[in-house]
């Protein structure tokens, strides 16, 4: 490899960096195809937990799916909830 081709090399932080890539998934969650705002990514010492609600239970699996690729060979703990969009069952009563 000659010096020419090291100028063009992308810098990328190392791959055990947990906080750049904690960081790089809440991007992808946000403005990915999924554009998912309602989860939260926390590290909680070598684990990630991610919580909050999503619309859908294959939102929560492909954010889940994409969790776990983006932070292999750490523990991947999850409290995603699915939000409950379905109409109510019977009238409200108002006083």
């Amino acid at each position: 490899m000659s010096h020419r081709d090291t100028e063009h090399t992308p810098v990328v932080p190392a791959a055990g960096n947990l906080d750049y890539r904690v960081a790089h998934l809440a991007d992808h969650l946000a403005a990915g195809p999924l554009g998912e705002l309602g989860v939260r990514v926390e590290i909680r010492g070598e684990a990630v937990l991610l919580t909050g609600t999503v619309p859908s239970a294959q939102c929560r699996d492909d954010v889940l799916r994409l969790a776990r690729a983006e932070l292999a060979g750490h523990p991947v703990h999850s409290d995603v909830l699915v939000a409950d969009n379905s109409s109510p069952d019977r009238a409200e009563d108002l006083p």
